[in-house]
C-alpha cells in the first residue's frame, strides 16, 4: 500500500513539475500587478487571470497526457482539458487544475489504446492522415466528457474541499495538517501533497481573495531548519555535526527539503520538532490572515517571501522564525540525547532506497524468479529493447564493477527477446519484465529504472559478491575466446562530437544524434525515425546525466557500418524526470561499437572526468580520453 500511494505521489507531481516555471511565473504576476500588490498595474495583472484558467490547467493536462501516451498524449490532454475548463464557464469558473490532473492522464491512456489497437492495423500511405484526424476526433469527444462530466465533478469536489479547509480555517483546526504534513515530507510524499492537494486549493482561494494559506503549508523552510540546527548544535558524531552548516544552506535557501529527511531517518523521534514547529507556524498565520499570492516551489526562504504580500511579509518571516524555533527547541534535546540508528551515511542510503520506492523502483530487485546465491550465479545478462545501447552500457560498467571479486562471472547483454537459455540474471528496464519472463522463465529478474545508476544494481551487487562466492578465477573461456577475437573499431573523430549545444527537446537532441550518423554515412535517413520510435517503447537515459538514443531492433538493415556520434548539452536535455548532458548516439553492425561503449562507461567510473565530458568544449581531449 505505501508504494502505491508513493507511487501515486509521484505521478501527480510529475504532472506539476515540469510546469512549476509557469506557476512562478503566474505568481509573480499576481504579487507585483493585482491591486494590492508591490507594483500595481491593471494591465498587467489582466494577464493573471488567464494563466490560472488556461495556460496552467493546459501544461499539466498536456503533462498528464504526456506521461501516460507520450507526444500524442502530451497533445490530447491539452485538447480535452479545454472542455473542463468550458464546463465550469471559463475564467468565470473555478480553475481546472484538479481536472487537468484527472482528464490528461486519461486522455493520454485513450489515445495510447488507439495507437496499440492500430499497430498492425495501419494501412501503408495513410499513417499521417490517420494519426492527425485520431489525435483530432479523440481529443474532440474527451473534451465532450470533459464538458459534461469531468469538469462540473471536479468543480464539485473542488468546492468541497474548499469548504472542508474554511471549516478547518474557521475552527482554527488547520495547524493539525501538520501531523499528517511533516511525515508524509520525509516518506517523499512532499511534491504530491503539495502540487497535487494543496496547489489547486490555493489556487481557487487565491483567484477569490488574492492569497491562500494552502501555499504555506507543506512549503516552509522553517520545520526542517530548526531539525538542521539542533543537529549542527548538539549531535555528538562530528561527521554529522560537520555536515549540517551545508545543509542549512541548501535547504534555507536552495528550496531542497530532502537535505534534512536522513536527518530525521537518523532518530525518527526527531520528527517531532517539525510537526510542533509547523503546527505552531500554521496556526500563526491562520490568527494573522496571512498566505501567499502563488506557490512558493521550489521552498527556498527566498521563493516563500517572493510570493508574500507586501503588507504581510514581516509577519510571514516571524511565522518561518516560529517554525524554526520551536522545532530547534524541540528537537535538541532528542538529538542531544538520544543515540542515532546508525550514521548520516546509513540514512542517506535509507533515503535513498524510500526515493526508489517513491519513484516506482524495487530496491529488493527481484520480479520474477527465485533469488539465487552467488555461487550458483555464473551468467547475468543485461537485456534492452534492441540489446544496442544501454543495455550494453548496463553490461560494461556492471563487469567493470565486479570483475574484482567475481572474475569468474560471465556478463553479457542482448535484446529482450534473445536471453540465453542459460541465463542466471537477467536486468532488464522495470517496462521490458513481461518480455523478459517470456524470454527467460528461469532466470532471477531485476528490474531497473536506468542501467547506470539504480538502487536495484547495489543490491544485485551486493548478492553477487557478499555470500558464498566462488574463490577467483581466470575469466570464462566464452568470455577469453571474445576477448581474445579482434574488433573492428567504430568511426569515431571530431565530426563526430558536437559540444556546448542549446538546451532543445528530447525529440530534437535524438534527432540531432540521428543526422549526424547520417552525415558520417553509418545509417540511411529512416533510422532516425526509428530512433525516435525506440524512444517511445523504452527511455534510454542512463542515469549520472547519459543518454544513448539508438534504432530499433527493425531498423538493423539500415544500418551501413558502425558508428558513434556524442552531443554535449551542458544545460541538459529533458529525459522524463532526468536530465541529459551526453546524448550519444549510435548504431551499430554486430558488436564493433561495444569497445567504444566500454570506454564511456570506464570514463563514467572517475566523477571528474564525467562532469569535464558534460562542459567541455576541447574536442580533442574527449578523443583522447575515449580512445
Amino acid at each position: 500500500m505505501k508504494q502505491g500511494v508513493q507511487r501515486f505521489g509521484k505521478f501527480l507531481s510529475a504532472m506539476v513539475m515540469p510546469n512549476i516555471g509557469a506557476f512562478i511565473a503566474w505568481g509573480f504576476i499576481t504579487a507585483l500587478f493585482i491591486p494590492d500588490g508591490w507594483l500595481p498595474n491593471e494591465g498587467l495583472a489582466s494577464i493573471q487571470p488567464y494563466m490560472l484558467t488556461y495556460l496552467l490547467p493546459i501544461l499539466i493536462a498536456g503533462s498528464g497526457g504526456r506521461l501516460v501516451g507520450g507526444d500524442r498524449g502530451f497533445l490530447m490532454g491539452a485538447i480535452s482539458v479545454m472542455g473542463c475548463i468550458a464546463g465550469v464557464g471559463g475564467t468565470d469558473g473555478q480553475p481546472m487544475l484538479m481536472g487537468a490532473m484527472l482528464i490528461g492522464p486519461f486522455a493520454g491512456w485513450v489515445i495510447k489504446k488507439f495507437d496499440q489497437f492500430m499497430e498492425d492495423r495501419m494501412p501503408a500511405g495513410f499513417e499521417m492522415l490517420i494519426n492527425n484526424f485520431s489525435v483530432g476526433i479523440l481529443g474532440m469527444l474527451v473534451a465532450i466528457i470533459g464538458y459534461y462530466l469531468i469538469g462540473p465533478l471536479m468543480a464539485a469536489l473542488l468546492a468541497i474541499l474548499t469548504a472542508a479547509i474554511d471549516v478547518l480555517v474557521n475552527h482554527h483546526l488547520l495547524p493539525l495538517s501538520a501531523i499528517f504534513i511533516e511525515p508524509a515530507k520525509v516518506l517523499f510524499l512532499n511534491n504530491a501533497i503539495n502540487h497535487g492537494i494543496f496547489t489547486p486549493i490555493g489556487a481557487e482561494q487565491a483567484k477569490a481573495t488574492g492569497q491562500s494559506i494552502m501555499y504555506m503549508l507543506e512549503a516552509n523552510p522553517g520545520p526542517g531548519l530548526g531539525v538542521l540546527l539542533a543537529y549542527w548544535a548538539f549531535c555528538k558524531d562530528k561527521m554529522t555535526k560537520d555536515s549540517a552548516p551545508g545543509a542549512i544552506i541548501i535547504h534555507l535557501f536552495g528550496g531542497i527539503h530532502e537535505i534534512y529527511f536522513p536527518y530525521i531517518l537518523m532518530n525518527p523521534a526527531v520528527i517531532i520538532g517539525p510537526i510542533v514547529g509547523n503546527i505552531a507556524a500554521i496556526f500563526w498565520f491562520t490568527i494573522t490572515g496571512c498566505g501567499l499570492k502563488g506557490p512558493a516551489s521550489p521552498g527556498s526562504i527566498i521563493a516563500f517571501l517572493s510570493m508574500a504580500p507586501k503588507n504581510k511579509i514581516f509577519l510571514i518571516i516571524l511565522g518561518v522564525i516560529i517554525a524554526t524555533a520551536i522545532s530547534f527547541l524541540i528537537c535538541s534535546p532528542i538529538v542531544r540525547m538520544g543515540s542515532a540508528k546508525g550514521g548520516l551515511e546509513e540514512a542517506q542510503q535509507q533515503m535513498k532506497d524510500m526515493k526508489a520506492e517513491s519513484k516506482g523502483q524495487t530496491v529488493a530487485a527481484i520480479s520474477d524468479g527465485a533469488k539465487k546465491d552467488a555461487a550458483s550465479v555464473k551468467k547475468v545478462i543485461f537485456a534492452c529493447d534492441a540489446g544496442m545501447g544501454s543495455s550494453a552500457m548496463g553490461a560494461t560498467k556492471f563487469r567493470n564493477r565486479v570483475k574484482g571479486n567475481r572474475p569468474d562471472l560471465i556478463v553479457k547483454n542482448t535484446s529482450v527477446d534473445n536471453i540465453p537459455a542459460d541465463c542466471d540474471i537477467a536486468v532488464v528496464q522495470s517496462t521490458l519484465q513481461e518480455r523478459a519472463r517470456k524470454s527467460a522463465p528461469n532466470a532471477q529478474l531485476v528490474t531497473i529504472e536506468n542501467f547506470l545508476a539504480d538502487p536495484a544494481l547495489d543490491a544485485l551487487y551486493i548478492q553477487l559478491t557478499t555470500l558464498d562466492a566462488p574463490a577467483k578465477a581466470a575469466p570464462a573461456a566464452e568470455d577469453a575466446a571474445e576477448n581474445a577475437a579482434p574488433k573492428a573499431k567504430p568511426v569515431f573523430d571530431k565530426n563526430s562530437i558536437s559540444l556546448k549545444l542549446a538546451p532543445v527537446s528530447k525529440e530534437d537532441a535524438i534527432r540531432k544524434a540521428g543526422e549526424m550518423l547520417v552525415a558520417q554515412g553509418c545509417v540511411e535517413p529512416s533510422y532516425v525515425d526509428a530512433m525516435l520510435d525506440r524512444e517511445k517503447i523504452v527511455s534510454t537515459y542512463m542515469g549520472m546525466g547519459l543518454a544513448i538514443p539508438h534504432g530499433t531492433t527493425e531498423a538493423k538493415g539500415t544500418v551501413k557500418k558502425t558508428g558513434i556520434v556524442l552531443t554535449q548539452y551542458p544545460d541538459g536535455v529533458d529525459f522524463g524526470d532526468e536530465k541529459a548532458q551526453l546524448v550519444i548516439g549510435i548504431a551499430g553492425i554486430g558488436d564493433e561499437h561495444l569497445e567504444l561503449l566500454g570506454k564511456i562507461a570506464e570514463a563514467l567510473e572517475d566523477e571528474e572526468v564525467l562532469e569535464k565530458m558534460k562542459t567541455t568544449d576541447d574536442v580533442n581531449w574527449i578523443l583522447e580520453t575515449l580512445s
